[in-house]
């Protein structure tokens, strides 16, 4: 019998093949291997690492043992003791800091959207308008057009009426842009 055989019969799982070591001399290169590593079973899961956790202040505690009194007679290791307390407080006060001045700004761009919005609706609903009166225009005209024509002549009556209704379709879909490009 092989070796093969034999730790197969032992319940063993056959080795891997060796894979010679490559040491990456550039970050790119290092890139490249990882690449490569991923590539070699795509069937496999890629590892994505979660986003790393905000960095918040410890809680300050509920009972203090310690107080440090204003006594003349403070020990030579108090001074580390309160320099840790200071530097811990002044951390604290930096982070809640940074926390209003980001929900600040995070209300200042929220407002800044609907101004936004409100100003586009307001453009929105000019420019609506402007259609529209351009439109009860247009039918005015047709409408008068037509009232002078009837008058003008009653004789055919039928072919104009349909031709008119031709001629409206052929004006709604070439209706007049609404800007025009390098115009103020």
């Amino acid at each position: 019998m092989s070796a093969d055989q034999k730790n197969v019969r032992a319940g063993k799982a056959p080795k891997k093949e060796s894979q010679p070591l490559i040491i990456a001399k550039t970050p790119a290169e290092e890139q490249r291997l990882k690449l490569e590593r991923l590539m070699r079973n795509p069937d496999k899961a890629a590892p994505i690492p979660e986003k790393p956790k905000e960095w918040n202040p410890r809680a300050p505690p509920e009972f203090v043992r310690d107080v440090m009194g204003s006594s003349a007679g403070a020990g030579s290791g108090e001074f580390h003791v309160y320099r840790h307390l200071r530097r811990r407080e002044y951390q604290r006060q930096d982070f809640l800091e940074r926390l209003s001045d980001k929900q600040k700004m995070d209300e200042d761009y929220m407002d800044k959207l609907k101004e936004n919005q409100k100003a586009a609706d307001e453009r929105t609903a000019k420019r609506r308008k402007k259609r529209e009166k351009l439109k009860q225009k247009k039918l005015m005209a047709k409408k008068s057009k037509l009232e002078s024509q009837k008058e003008g002549g009653e004789v055919s009556e039928e072919p104009s009426s349909s031709s008119s209704s031709e001629e409206e379709e052929r004006e709604d879909d070439a209706e007049a842009p609404s800007f025009i490009m390098g115009r103020r």
